[in-house]
């Protein structure tokens, strides 16, 4: 730890709790020699530490370094001091290179103790000591110690033998500056979560100061992220997923690092989370209508999908949970909006046919009630008039403007077993009741079947905007149909045509 390596108490050569006299002697002496280029050594240089070079220009910014109360206290929280018989024999040991036995002293006055007027020095010490450790559990354990002695009662005589002895200081603000001292020097060294664990031993004072200083910086590199895409996406709604995706990507770790500081009850955090959300959220919906008035060749469904899913993974507040759980239930049938068409359809047709079948065989039963002895009933021509219960040429119209070769091409490649397998049982159906003529018209329907594809253009179907409101215009187009494939059924000629096609043509064109 480089405030301790390169402490200007160690750069002077003296312990922090030296007298003024001894500083003063000390200052002049180590002067001299650097005047004359003479090599400094002092008995507090400390191997253990590493090397140490010493300049005038150095020692000079040593000594100035600490002149005042305040940078006296500051600078002594990272050295040692010899303040009684356990620090005096402790210290000897670390000049020597024994360093285990000065551990064990310290840590024999200090482990499982409160803080007293004989061992707070021990405590600094054991503190300093630990802070240089490479070992999380070490550096853990001197943060603790310096923590319990700078909260302690016995602070003030800490205070008292490294600076003046009318010297006050605030234990709460002393605190607050050694944690900011340890996270400059945590910085490069340590990841956010693991610089929060080692303080985990700490009281809540510590955790609320140390909560604070963590959640600022995060807070407000997620806010100016949010602005910073909101204003992209807003000038370019073509690359709004991008946007998007890249606003998850740079916000995850402080967003992760916010929830396990504050927690998801936490108003700054659930604040924070759900403005995130909703802007992931919203490049999801820019990008799907851009690209689908643009007519893309991008799967810009899946993209949106994707980026509400993400949204969905960020939302705490129960609006924006709501918001984003309409956004994917209208995406989910979106994903799946040409096939569940198709089905209507085809099921609104099947559905005309079962019932003019099935009044059919009601007229042919009352008729046979009423036949004398020697009346019969000829069925060819009721399988005929059956045959004809509807006029094919316009079911064929129908489903060539309400299912196009596109549309079938994402049916193709839909991931629903369930519905593809209705689809197609609904499809043999009405194939079924087609003379050739008109199935080579809307052979595409079979997609997998080896026939010949016909060349036959098919309209598009409408483009649907996303919206998060119920596709009335689609349910009128269904509805439509079946009034148009049922219209015209009557007694005697039965049915004839497909009288009303035009109601359902217009909600589905």
């Amino acid at each position: 730890m480089k405030i301790i390596q390169n402490n200007p108490y160690r750069i002077a050569g003296i312990l922090s709790n030296a007298t003024e006299r001894e500083l003063q002697k000390q200052k002049t002496r180590i002067k001299a020699y650097a005047k004359v280029g003479k090599e400094i050594k002092s008995d507090f240089d400390f191997e253990f530490l590493g090397d140490i070079v010493r300049t005038e220009d150095s020692i000079n910014k040593a000594f100035s370094k600490i002149e005042q109360n305040q940078d006296k206290v500051n600078y002594s929280l990272f050295w040692f001091l010899n303040a009684s018989p356990y620090d005096n024999t402790a210290i000897e040991y670390l000049k020597n290179g024994d360093e285990e036995k000065a551990i064990e002293i310290w840590e024999k006055v200090t482990t499982n103790k409160d803080v007293n007027s004989k061992n707070f020095s021990a405590f600094n010490n054991l503190g300093t000591y630990k802070l240089l450790s490479e070992n999380k559990a070490n550096t853990k354990s001197g943060i603790e110690a310096k923590i319990k002695l700078i909260e302690s009662d016995y602070f003030e005589n800490f205070v008292h033998s490294v600076a003046d002895e009318t010297y006050t200081i605030d234990n709460k603000k002393q605190s607050e500056k050694l944690i900011d001292e340890l996270l400059t020097q945590f910085k490069n060294r340590y990841s956010s979560s693991e610089t929060i664990q080692l303080f985990s031993g700490c009281n809540g004072t510590t955790q609320k100061y140390l909560t604070k200083k963590f959640t600022e910086e995060p807070l407000h590199k997620i806010e100016s992220q949010i602005e910073s895409c909101k204003k992209k996406r807003k000038s370019n709604k073509s690359n709004a997923y991008e946007y998007g995706l890249k606003l998850f990507t740079n916000t995850k770790d402080d967003l992760s690092l916010l929830k396990s500081l504050l927690g998801t009850s936490d108003l700054k955090y659930k604040a924070v989370a759900d403005q995130l959300a909703n802007e992931i959220m919203q490049c999801g919906i820019d990008y799907f209508n851009e690209s689908q008035e643009n007519n893309s060749s991008e799967n810009y469904l899946e993209a949106a999908l994707k980026l509400t899913k993400l949204a969905n993974s960020i939302a705490v507040g129960k609006l924006s949970k709501d918001r984003v759980k309409d956004s994917l239930a209208t995406l989910e049938d979106m994903k799946d909006r040409e096939i569940n068409q198709a089905i209507a359809i085809l099921k609104s047709i099947k559905l005309a046919y079962e019932e003019a079948i099935s009044e059919i065989d009601a007229q042919v039963a009352m008729l046979t009630l009423r036949m004398s002895y020697n009346q019969r009933i000829d069925h060819s021509k009721v399988n005929r008039v059956k045959a004809n219960c509807l006029k094919w040429s316009k079911v064929v119209e129908v489903v060539r403007n309400g299912i196009s070769k596109n549309d079938v091409e994402a049916i193709k490649n839909c991931s629903n077993k369930e519905k593809v397998e209705e689809y197609k049982k609904l499809v043999e159906f009405i194939f079924d009741k087609l003379k050739y003529s008109y199935k080579r018209n809307i052979q595409y329907l079979q997609y997998w079947e080896t026939t010949r594809r016909t060349n036959y253009s098919t309209s598009q179907s409408n483009k649907r905007k996303f919206s998060f409101l119920a596709n009335a215009e689609f349910i009128l187009g269904v509805a439509g149909i079946i009034i148009g494939l049922m219209m015209g059924f009557g007694w005697g000629c039965l049915i004839t045509g497909f009288i009303g096609l035009g109601i359902g043509s217009k909600f589905t064109n």
